[in-house]
C-alpha cells in the first residue's frame, strides 16, 4: 500500500469505473475517498464498507469488478471531505460541466479545493479536470485561484485529460436484470457498465520528484491535437451515428454495426474528412496517431468500440443535446470546418449534420425554435432557410465561411433520405 491519497468530486461512471478504479488497482492510495451529494448512494456503499462494482464490458463479455475500500462523504454533511483534501496528492474532478465549478454558493468544488489549499498537508497534488472541455483544467485552475485569493502554491498542478472510455449508468432494472449486471452497491437499483478500453491520455506532470499514484494514464506535453482527435473523431463519428441512427429507428448502437451503407458513411467521414483533416494538422508533431495507418486503425478500432454489443449504449443517448453537439465549433460542424480548412469536402460528415437538423426540427418546441423556424422540414431546406436556422442555432451573423457549412449541409438533404431508405 503506497502512501497516495486519492479525492474525487462526483461518483459517476468515469470516475467509479476510472479513477478510483484505477487508484484501487494501483495499490499506491492508502486513501481513495469520493465526495457525492447523492446521500442515498453514499449511504449505500457505506453500509457495503465501502465495496462497491463496476461492470466492465470486454469485447466478449461483461465482467463484473468490486473496488473495496472506499470512502463516500456527502460535502455538504461531512467535514472529512476537506481533512481528505488537505492531504491529497491526486484529485479528481467528473463533474457534468465545468460550469459546476463554482458558483456563488458555498462549498462548491473551487472553494473547497481553494480551502484546502490554505491547511495543505502533501508535498505535490495533481488535480485532473476531467469534464468534456478541451480548457476545463484552466477553468478549474482559474476557479481556484480567485477563491484562494493568493498565488497558487508551487507544487499544485491542474491537468487536462482526454478520456475516450465509453460508459453509462443502466437505471432499467429489468435491463440490469436480464444482462446480469451487478448493481452499484446493494439497495441501489443503479449499475455502473464502462468499456475496458484505458487509454487515457493526460497533461504531462511538471512538478519535480513527484510521481502518480495512477500510473497506468499516459502523459502529453501538448494534448490539444489528441483533444482535437477525440472531439472531430470519436466525439464527431458518435454523435453521427445517433444522429442517423434514431432517424433510421434503431434502438442500441450495436444494431449499426449490420447497417453496411450507415458504417461507410462513418468509416468515410472518420478517416477521410476527420483524419485527414488531422493529419495535414498535426502530421509534424511525429506522433503515430497522425500518420494515416494509425489514424486508421484508430478509426476501426473505435467504430467496433462503438458497436460493442456488450456496451450496448443506447442510441438515444448518442443523439441527444442535439442543440450542444450541432454548436458552430462543436463535434459536427467543427469537423465540417476544419475538413473544409485543409482542402477536404466533408459531404459524408454533412450528412450527420443534416441528421441532426432534422432531429433538431422534430424537436421544435423542446429545443425552443422560433415560430418562424418550427415549421420547417428539413427534406425541403434550402439554403436560405437553412441559413435562417443555422443563425439562430449558432447565434451568429453569416458569413462566406458560413454559408459554405450551408451550402454543404443543404446538399448532404438527398444523400440522407436515401440513406435512410436503405
Amino acid at each position: 500500500m503506497g502512501d497516495h491519497v486519492f479525492v474525487g468530486f462526483g461518483f459517476g461512471p468515469i470516475q467509479a469505473g476510472l479513477f478510483a478504479k484505477e487508484a484501487f488497482e494501483s495499490n499506491n492510495f492508502r486513501r481513495i475517498v469520493v465526495a457525492e451529494i447523492d446521500q442515498r448512494l453514499v449511504d449505500a456503499v457505506r453500509a457495503n464498507h465501502g465495496t462497491y462494482y463496476v461492470n466492465v464490458a470486454r469485447r466478449d463479455r461483461v465482467e463484473t469488478v468490486q473496488i473495496d475500500n472506499v470512502e463516500l462523504f456527502n460535502p455538504s454533511r461531512d467535514a472529512e471531505i476537506r481533512k481528505a483534501l488537505a492531504e491529497a496528492t491526486e484529485i479528481t474532478t467528473c463533474l457534468p460541466s465545468v460550469g459546476f465549478y463554482d458558483s456563488d454558493k458555498p462549498g462548491t468544488v473551487a472553494a473547497l479545493i481553494a480551502e484546502t489549499l490554505r491547511a495543505h498537508k502533501s508535498d505535490a497534488t495533481i488535480v485532473y479536470a476531467a469534464e468534456n472541455n478541451n480548457h476545463a483544467a484552466e477553468f478549474l485552475q482559474q476557479a481556484v485561484g480567485k477563491r484562494l485569493g493568493v498565488p497558487l502554491p508551487a507544487r499544485v498542478q491542474f491537468l487536462n485529460t482526454v478520456i475516450g472510455k465509453m460508459s453509462q449508468v443502466v437505471t432499467d432494472p429489468a435491463e440490469i436484470a436480464e444482462r446480469g449486471l451487478a448493481p452499484i452497491a446493494p439497495g441501489i437499483d443503479r449499475a455502473f457498465l464502462v468499456e475496458e478500453f484505458n487509454h487515457i491520455l493526460v497533461s504531462k506532470t511538471t512538478i519535480s520528484h513527484f510521481t502518480p499514484g495512477i500510473e497506468v494514464f499516459i502523459e502529453k506535453d501538448d494534448l490539444l491535437p489528441f483533444e482535437e482527435a477525440k472531439l472531430y473523431g470519436h466525439n464527431a463519428i458518435h454523435a453521427l451515428l445517433g444522429f442517423i441512427g434514431t432517424l433510421k429507428g434503431y434502438a442500441k448502437m450495436p444494431e449499426l454495426h449490420a447497417d453496411e451503407s450507415l458504417m461507410r458513411v462513418a468509416r468515410e467521414v472518420f478517416i477521410r474528412e476527420s483524419g485527414g483533416a488531422l493529419i495535414r494538422k498535426y502530421a509534424s508533431l511525429g506522433d503515430s496517431l497522425f500518420t494515416e495507418a494509425g489514424y486508421r486503425d484508430y478509426a476501426e478500432d473505435l467504430l467496433v468500440r462503438i458497436t460493442n454489443p456488450h456496451l450496448a449504449d443506447s442510441v438515444a443517448r448518442a443523439s441527444r443535446d442535439v442543440v450542444r453537439k450541432l454548436g458552430l465549433n462543436d463535434r459536427i460542424f467543427g469537423t465540417m470546418s476544419l475538413a473544409i480548412e485543409h482542402g477536404i469536402e466533408p459531404s459524408n460528415m454533412a450528412i450527420g449534420a443534416m441528421a441532426g437538423v432534422a432531429l433538431l426540427l422534430a424537436n421544435a418546441t423542446e429545443y425552443g425554435l422560433p415560430r418562424e423556424l418550427n415549421s420547417l422540414n428539413w427534406r425541403s431546406l434550402h439554403a436560405e432557410s437553412l441559413s435562417q436556422l443555422l443563425t439562430w442555432l449558432w447565434q451568429a451573423p453569416m458569413s462566406p465561411a458560413l454559408h459554405r457549412l450551408v451550402n454543404c449541409t443543404c446538399a448532404a438533404g438527398r444523400p440522407l433520405i436515401d440513406l435512410l431508405a436503405r
